[in-house]
Parts: C-alpha cells; sequence; structure tokens
C-alpha cells in the first residue's frame, strides 16, 4: 500500500496498479441503512473464509486488523474450515461469485468483505456501495431463520448459517 494524498495504490495478487481514494474517516459516515455489527478486524481475528482469505493485502489495510488471525498455509491448495469460527466451510469458491455477477471486478476482485474493508476505511463508489449495501441487507432473512429455530447463546444451531452471516458482518452470537 502507498499513501499518495488521500489515495491508496494497491499491488497485490488481485488487482495491480488499482488506485482509490479515502474520502471519509475511517470506520465513519456509513450510509443509514448499513449498520453491521462487526468491523473487518473483529472478522478476520474471530474467523474468516477459511484463513484464505487478504493473506496478499496485509498492506492495504492497518496492521493490527492481522494481529492474532489464522491463516491458512501460503502455498497449499483450498482453505482450512477449522480456522473458521464456527468450523464448518460456508463460502462458495471465487467462481461462483463471478457467474453470478456478484463481483465488481475492476474495484473488489475478491468481492464483498474487499469492498467492506475499503469502505470501512473511507473509500466510498457511487452505485456500487448502494448494490453492495442491498447485498448485506438481503442477509437478514438469515438472520431471521437463527433467531426462530434456535435458542437465544446456542451456537452450535444452524453453525453453517452462522458462519455465513460472520461473512457478512452479522454477529449471530448476539441473537
Amino acid at each position: 500500500m502507498l499513501k499518495v494524498t488521500g489515495d491508496i495504490l494497491v499491488n497485490d495478487k488481485m488487482q495491480e496498479s488499482y488506485v482509490y481514494s479515502l474520502t471519509e474517516p475511517v470506520g465513519k459516515n456509513f450510509a443509514i441503512d448499513f449498520k453491521p455489527d462487526l468491523t473487518p478486524k473483529q472478522m478476520l481475528q474471530m474467523g474468516v473464509f477459511g484463513g484464505r482469505y487478504m493473506r496478499d493485502c496485509k498492506n492495504e489495510f492497518p496492521s493490527d486488523w492481522f494481529l492474532n488471525v489464522r491463516f491458512h498455509p501460503q502455498g497449499v491448495f483450498g482453505h482450512s474450515r477449522d480456522l473458521n469460527f464456527f468450523k464448518v466451510d460456508a463460502s462458495q469458491p471465487l467462481s461462483v461469485w463471478v457467474k453470478k455477477g456478484w463481483i465488481n471486478s475492476e474495484h473488489d476482485p475478491r468481492g464483498w468483505f474487499q469492498w467492506y474493508c475499503r469502505y470501512y476505511m473511507g473509500r466510498r463508489l457511487t452505485g456500487e456501495d448502494d448494490r453492495q449495501i442491498k447485498r448485506w441487507k438481503a442477509m437478514n432473512r438469515h438472520v431471521a431463520q437463527v433467531a426462530k429455530n434456535c435458542l437465544p447463546g446456542d451456537l452450535t444451531c444452524r453453525p453453517r448459517q452462522r458462519q455465513a452471516l460472520l461473512h457478512w458482518a452479522y454477529d449471530s452470537r448476539v441473537f
């Protein structure tokens, strides 16, 4: 990462010479209808995406986001479900995300969580922010299913659904 007058230059495995601007304070001034339960740092430290996601992006974000984060070994194919908070797989391959049109390959080729990290840091993208927030809000149906079918505090109930919610910054430990 290189900061140049509010701009971030990204060079990682999935983006080369991508530049974006930070226009809002870190963690502030979110859209009024976007209220995630967890910060990107909290998500990473709890355990998301089998420890595979963003291993090569550490220079783009604050180093404290990666303290106590366990990553799947570099050079080893796949991911480690045991690194997820709920110890289950809850992701589809990136190829599925691309096929379904969920990826904005120009700005966030890794998907929603990459968008959220950059949004949290202060980047704003007209149109794309609305699209991603709409996708985040659609996860409310899973919140309702966990709340309806699980006893409060029973983290063994619907672990795959809970892990998926965690991937979207919802904290199912509280409902």
